[in-house]
């Protein structure tokens, strides 16, 4: 199978150096840097414990929280259907620890950065039998090393955008030779095969499964108790209430639903905005306040000051990790990050419960939106979209026909994307092989 090119080795350890430097004007950056600290001798020190050679590992590796909950539905499914298996999962980003913590694994961490001595022990102490990755991050010196072992390698959910950066040069050259050695992949669809293979992959081992996120969606909205805190607080609402829920919003999000929100507020006094923003820290909430301070809106109310139920016309969410359930509040949602550089976040975890989405104009990148815009189950706007967002509003107010056919047609496109945990599942379970 070869290594990893020189010019590859030799930009992963300038990166490693420069890193302390860039984690000191990044919050995240430095969190993962610190909690990455130490975990090879925890993984170590888990193997010599717990690792037992008679049962075969299977290492799941998801690089944050998108990828994370492709994976949930499988490492669920394998754990029930082969108790006997141990499964190890690691990230990549600080916002997958929550997420981590939930699944059911028997060891999950961050994953060591891609170098020849942690590749090495870290192989050593899992000894996986096979080791998948989700999406579409396949790190080359990881994935090498563990092909000269004899270790499966399998890549599910995977896609690829048809602008993607990896297809290009010098991604594309520093990649394929570690795609070249994946023996099972599951795509999300055709194209992403096609793609897959320009990026080195080869077509006998691609096989299109389906995307596991909507069988993920789909069961936790099935699961979801209306009875708990926060939503049953959120849920006695005055009648008439018109709710919109605006989710994993950036700042420039904001700059849009914000003033949309004003525009509205004049004319459907009964309008309520849940906001959740993507990171809640208190510089983002502080500038959540500022804004709408700035263009005359009542003083938000952050949810943890929510007692029993609040007719304020602002909500702010000031916690992770509940954002999929408020949308079952939303007559309406905004789905925040087609403002932002960081990409569109999921249209699915509203769509599953019926409400039609707004999204800013980035949003080509996301497959799922394409899928809900074409179906009439959510509009795109413009970089100036406040007018346009402000209409939108008032048309799905007040013409609940024209709310329920676009909630309608998400809902069909959740539905319809089922399956895909089982299938992929089925790929992984061949990949280990017993």
């Amino acid at each position: 199978m070869g290594r990893p090119s020189f010019i590859y080795r030799l930009s992963i350890g300038l990166a490693h150096r420069a890193l302390p430097f860039a984690a000191r004007f990044d919050k995240k950056l430095a969190r993962g840097l610190d909690a990455r600290r130490g975990v090879m001798d925890r993984l170590s020190a888990w193997g010599r414990a717990h690792r037992d050679p008679k049962r075969p590992l299977l290492w799941v590796h998801a690089p944050s929280v998108g990828e994370g909950l492709q994976a949930k539905p499988v490492l669920e499914a394998v754990r029930a259907e082969a108790p006997h298996w141990q499964l190890a999962y690691t990230f990549f980003s600080p916002s997958a620890e929550r997420l981590a913590r939930t699944l059911p694994v028997d060891v999950a961490d961050y994953l060591p950065l891609d170098r020849p001595a942690e590749v090495r022990a870290v192989l050593e102490a899992l000894q996986p039998a096979a080791l998948v990755f989700s999406k579409l991050d396949v790190w080359p010196e990881l994935t090498l090393a563990a092909a000269q072992r004899g270790v499966k390698l399998g890549l599910i959910s995977a896609t690829v955008a048809p602008h993607s950066s990896r297809l290009r040069w010098p991604a594309r050259g520093w990649a394929e030779p570690a795609y070249r050695a994946l023996e099972r992949i599951g795509t999300i669809s055709a194209d992403d095969g096609r793609r897959l293979e320009q990026l080195g992959a080869r077509p006998g081992a691609i096989e299109v499964t389906g995307d596991t996120r909507y069988d993920s969606v789909a069961e936790r909205a099935e699961r979801f108790d209306r009875t708990r805190d926060p939503f049953a607080r959120l849920a006695i609402a005055p009648a008439g209430t018109f709710t919109i829920v605006a989710g994993s919003t950036w700042p420039a999000d904001e700059a849009v639903v914000l003033p949309a929100f004003v525009d509205l507020l004049a004319q459907v006094p009964s309008a309520r905005l849940v906001l959740a923003p993507h990171e809640p820290n208190p510089d983002h909430l502080a500038g959540i306040a500022q804004a709408a301070k700035r263009l005359g809106l009542p003083r938000p109310v952050r949810l943890s000051q929510v007692e029993h139920t609040s007719s304020a016309p602002v909500i702010v969410v000031d916690r992770v990790g509940i954002l999929a359930d408020l949308y079952a509040l939303a007559d309406v949602a905004f789905v925040g990050g087609g403002y932002h550089r960081a990409g569109l976040h999921s249209v699915l975890e509203p769509a599953v419960f019926g409400a039609p989405v707004a999204v800013g104009p980035h949003w080509h990148m996301s497959r799922d939106a394409t899928l809900l815009i074409e179906r009439g189950g959510a509009v795109a706007l413009t970089t100036d979209g406040r007018q346009q967002l402000h209409s939108q509003w008032l048309v799905w107010h007040h013409d609940p026909a024209a709310r329920s056919k676009a909630g309608a047609a998400g809902k069909r496109l959740v539905r319809e994307g089922r399956g895909a945990a089982e299938r992929t599942t089925a790929l992984v379970k061949k990949l280990v092989g017993r």
